[in-house]
């Protein structure tokens, strides 16, 4: 698999490549840097990215082997993927070696200037994946349900790296403090009634005092891995193709208000280890409408047994 993914892209497996040892270093930041940056461990958001950027690649180049008919576009988004990345890497990992935010920093010229790159960056990569949803749409697959998992898992994942959007727009008070002349540090936030840096969950640094949009912004990233996985533990269930297209849909349908409930939470202002009672309510209605939906599924596989079984007789 390594060898098709390297022939495949090597520009991004490359990518992944660099940023183990990118990782590597966080690591030894964390044990040999005391420095805090809002909260947290200044190397802890380069170990994180190069994490998701190491993930994000090598799903990526995985893939592009089911765009065997599109040997351009692989070549220009992997290069530009695999530059976008490189770029956001090193304008975290240089500013956490400054002992500073690289996020809403905005604070001098040079960090708003850095700020302002990372943003075209992404905003250019999120635009590159549109176009590999475009062709997957075009796309013709033996296996229809991975085929649409594949689909719908890259759309899924494009509306989670919007969220970002949502989290570079400045606060109300920090609108409120530019209008009264305040020289701001700060643009933009991913806690949501409180101010960034409190208290944290261990590893991801999301809030548990208060909103956090991390935690949609995550889930929804990470549906190109989940939906795939999905259709995979499916074709080895004896199930009907048609069946196993409908639990993808019903699969991307949970997932998708999930990411919504998510959303909803962070802008309560609900911390995710803390729900309140409308969140626990909204959870136990898409549980119950995710297993019934699957159950229905389901029975249509053994009804369709049953029948089989009495036109043999």
């Amino acid at each position: 698999m390594l060898r098709t993914l390297w022939k495949t892209s090597p520009e991004l497996i490359a990518t992944a490549a660099l940023m183990l040892i990118v990782l590597a270093g966080a690591i030894v930041g964390l044990v040999v840097d005391p420095t805090i940056i809002t909260g947290a461990p200044a190397w802890l958001k380069p170990a994180k990215f190069a994490v998701s950027i190491t993930i994000y690649t090598v799903t990526l180049a995985w893939f592009f082997t089911f765009l065997p008919e599109w040997p351009r576009l692989r070549r220009a988004i992997g290069w530009g993927t695999a530059a976008t990345m490189v770029i956001e890497m090193a304008i975290i990992g240089s500013q956490a070696w400054r002992g500073t935010t690289s996020h809403f920093n905005v604070a001098t010229p040079y960090d708003a200037a850095l700020f302002r790159i990372m943003g075209l960056t992404i905003v250019s990569q999120t635009l590159a994946t549109i176009t590999v949803a475009v062709a997957l749409w075009r796309q013709r697959f033996d296996d229809a349900s991975f085929g649409w998992a594949l689909r719908l898992g890259m759309i899924l994942t494009i509306v989670g790296a919007m969220t970002g959007g949502l989290m570079a727009r400045p606060t109300r008070e920090q609108v409120a403090a530019k209008r009264a002349g305040v020289h701001l540090t700060v643009a933009g936030s991913h806690t949501i009634g409180a101010p960034d840096g409190g208290p944290g969950m261990p590893g991801t640094g999301w809030s548990t005092k208060a909103g956090d949009l991390r935690i949609a912004h995550f889930f929804g990233l990470h549906a190109m891995q989940t939906l795939p996985i999905v259709a995979l533990v499916l074709a080895r269930r004896r199930l009907q193709p048609q069946q196993r297209t409908h639990l993808v849909f019903i699969a991307a349908a949970s997932y998708a208000t999930l990411y919504v409930m998510l959303v909803v939470q962070a802008f309560r202002g609900i911390p995710l280890v803390a729900p309140d009672t409308a969140t626990i309510a909204q959870l136990g209605a898409w549980a119950i409408a995710t297993i019934v939906a699957t159950a229905i599924a389901l029975r249509g596989r053994a009804d369709a047994a049953q029948h089989s079984r009495f036109a043999t007789i």
